[in-house]
């Protein structure tokens, strides 16, 4: 028996779809009449059509003004870092706006950004009931070509949040647009530590409890921001400056599996001040050599100067991420499991440092991290290889 007009059988449906392709004078829109006969075919299954993805997040306008950059994750407080004429940005590019790459998979999860133009900080803080008032600044990687701000720092909001700890997305400046890995991303870097320090008292955070972690690239931001904060400071300590007299020094770095540090071999090593924080440092081993020699020389720097409570886990099984796997995938990045290997709880090890060194007690109370500093710079230790009681002074006889 043919099918009638209501009970049309999945052939009958194909070759429908078939003909309207083929047809282009329809009294409707191709892509409405298919997806009419898609939703015709989800009813008589007895299901109801899915509905789109909502709240998709979306890049602001091109305007006449600077960009205004949008936040990316529900709740976040989005604070440009310079103002609009500052010497650190393009005027020419300053309007143009910031471009979301979105997952194809997951409707609604931004991936990465580029055309960053109007570099920004994304806010997001914990219950007063929750909060340590220790703020982790989260600068994600992407080679300096893109900003993996999906796996390397909206991820980590919620992550964080469970232990009190505050977030911040550093939107930065990239390579790709025209900017200096060296000059202009660091800048972007110290700067938010700033700015996230002016804005401390009404947020609810510590000043004394702000660092910055960096992945990949990224981490080419927080490690020089260890040891480069007191030359940004001299440089931007003009009264017209509104955040004049606010160090950029943070108060702990992640640098996790990182590009080439200030201390990588073919780069001219900057002093190492007194007062540099403590540093969290993690990468793979010989699957990463590449950045796991990046890693030792910034650990194998603050080790000889014996800087206190520099913490480095390097796992004998791990990939970088985006490195090729056997089974043709792609190894992933941040807070993913890494195939059930120890390399997929690092964030776990960083945790107990973190606690460790007292940047989860009750906001106010002096860290165990900043009394070693102050210890450190009153009493700085005798240099390597000079023995328990150090080299003896000049002019004092040998025993």
């Amino acid at each position: 028996m043919p099918d009638s007009p209501w009970t049309l059988s999945q052939p009958s449906l194909d070759n429908i779809k078939t003909a309207i392709l083929m047809k282009h004078r329809l009294s409707m829109p191709l892509t409405v009449a298919l997806c009419a006969l898609g939703a015709y075919a989800q009813t008589k299954s007895g299901l109801s059509p899915l509905p789109g993805p909502m709240a998709i997040p979306k890049p602001g306008p091109a305007t006449d003004q600077p960009y205004a950059p949008q936040p990316i994750l529900q709740g976040g407080i989005v604070v440009p870092l310079f103002p609009p004429n500052s010497p650190y940005l393009k005027a020419d590019k300053i309007r143009e706006p910031e471009q979301y790459n979105m997952s194809q998979t997951v409707p609604g999860r931004i991936n990465s950004i580029v055309s960053i133009h109007n570099p920004s900080i994304e806010i997001h803080a914990v219950d007063r009931g929750l909060n340590t008032g220790a703020v982790v600044i989260l600068a994600a990687g992407g080679g300096h070509n893109t900003l993996n701000v999906g796996s390397e720092a909206a991820d980590f909001v919620p992550f964080f949040y469970n232990y009190g700890i505050n977030t911040v997305i550093l939107r930065n400046r990239l390579r790709r647009d025209g900017y200096n890995p060296q000059t202009d991303e660091v800048y972007d870097a110290l700067q938010a530590i700033r700015l996230v320090r002016a804005h401390a008292k009404e947020l609810n955070f510590d000043p004394n409890r702000i660092g910055i972690m960096g992945f990949s690239a990224g981490a080419e931001l927080s490690a020089p921001a260890a040891v480069l904060f007191d030359d940004f400071d001299k440089k931007n300590s003009d009264p017209s400056d509104p955040l004049a007299g606010i160090t950029s020094r943070p108060d702990f770095v992640g640098i996790i599996y990182p590009g080439p540090s200030p201390f990588a071999r073919n780069r001219t090593a900057p002093p190492i001040p007194a007062n540099t924080p403590p540093a969290f440092i993690v990468c793979a081993g010989s699957d990463d050599a590449v950045h796991a020699v990046w890693a030792d020389e910034y650990f194998s720097a603050m080790l000889a100067k014996r800087v206190p409570n520099v913490e480095m886990h390097i796992y004998g099984n791990g990939r970088h991420p985006g490195d090729p796997l056997p089974d043709g995938s792609h190894m992933s990045g941040g807070l993913t499991d890494r195939n059930d290997t120890p390399f997929g709880t690092w964030q776990y090890r960083f945790i107990d440092w973190f606690r460790d060194l007292g940047f989860l007690q009750k906001p106010g109370v002096e860290t165990k991290a900043a009394r070693d500093v102050a210890d450190y710079v009153s009493h700085p230790p005798r240099p390597m290889g000079a023995g328990r009681g150090g080299a003896p002074p000049t002019g004092t006889p040998k025993p």
